[in-house]
């Protein structure tokens, strides 16, 4: 055997550029880094609810791409079809046709209750529809806000209650609010019986460079002098009964579609909506008879938790919303 090409091999200098220690790697690393952002308390909750969610449930995901072409049509016409008092944007149309959605699969609907050492669980279906809505906020960070009551809202009660969101949004001290949420999340562990954890985020918020800045003495008072019906309160943040992402309306132009997203315990049941999307479709005319022709198709992205649902436990949701789609002038006595 001929070890001449291995010498030559381990006899080849090493390049002048590279670091030659570990320590010379790291302050290498260290000179190419262009910024750091620590986590503040909302990215530290949304790590810490999305790394539980990926631990601990057991996903099922599907994309469902509906035909959307007659109800964006009945949406452009909605203003000369409909009474409403208020604008309805796209998204608030979504919003209430998602419910309807849910209204026909109220399993759906529910959180999970589960201990995985004793495989003893339970799920609880619920009859309020809380929705959980990522939010964009003014300085760009994403909190997740609870559009409570949703089933009895209709278009016009939805547009009102989402424009006053933004209205109080603008008046809240997000830090203090996410506070009070970690708060209110710690105590629920200890009322568990569970010690440790509260005791490691009592330590990272409190110690080093990464620990939680909130309003104290006078400052505090001052804030919390706001009416609530004004600002946030923790009542505003709490996990809802279903998740729904509207990620087109971030990116209206994007031409992908969310292929599998978290769902946030003890919810089971999450939902992603893409960006209206032109596609070639096949259509059937009226002497039955099919073409091909430009339609508008809509990515919407359903996450299970296998715990508590099966597949077939998302047919009637697609369902009631292929109606809705296929006969859009439903929308107009919403």
């Amino acid at each position: 055997m001929d070890f001449t090409a291995t010498r030559q091999v381990a006899a080849f200098p090493r390049r002048a550029d590279l670091p030659a220690t570990k320590k010379e790697a790291q302050a290498e690393y260290k000179k190419r880094v262009t910024r750091t952002t620590r986590f503040g308390i909302q990215r530290k909750i949304v790590s810490h609810m999305t790394t539980e969610s990926w631990r601990n449930i057991p996903h099922v995901t599907y994309l469902y791409e509906p035909d959307v072409t007659d109800f964006f049509e009945a949406f452009r016409q909605m203003g000369v079809q409909s009474n409403h008092r208020n604008k309805v944007t796209l998204n608030t149309l979504m919003l209430r046709t998602i419910v309807e959605g849910i209204k026909a699969a109220p399993h759906l609907n529910g959180h999970i209750k589960y201990d995985h050492a004793s495989t003893k669980g339970k799920i609880e279906t619920l009859e309020n529809i809380d929705v959980s809505m990522p939010w964009i906020l003014p300085n760009g960070e994403m909190m997740t806000i609870n559009l409570h009551n949703c089933e009895r809202r209709n278009l016009d009660d939805l547009s009102d209650y989402i424009g006053d969101m933004s209205r109080r949004i603008n008046n809240t001290d997000l830090n203090e609010v996410m506070y009070d949420v970690s708060y209110d999340n710690m105590m629920g562990l200890l009322k568990r019986g569970k010690i440790a954890e509260p005791l490691r985020k009592v330590f990272g918020a409190k110690v080093g460079k990464g620990k939680v800045k909130h309003l104290k003495g006078d400052a505090k008072k001052e804030y919390e002098s706001i009416d609530t019906r004004d600002r946030l309160t923790l009542f505003d943040l709490q996990p809802g009964t279903v998740t729904i992402s509207n990620v087109g309306s971030i990116y209206r132009e994007q031409r992908g579609a969310i292929g599998i997203l978290e769902i946030i315990p003890p919810q089971i049941f999450a939902i992603a909506v893409g960006g209206v999307q032109e596609r070639a479709g096949v259509v059937t005319k009226e002497d039955g008879s099919k073409e091909i022709a430009v339609r508008k198709v809509l990515p919407i992205c359903l996450a299970l938790d296998h715990r508590a649902l099966d597949f077939g436990d998302a047919v009637p949701f697609m369902k009631k919303l292929d109606e809705i789609f296929a006969r859009p002038e439903v929308i107009y006595g919403w």
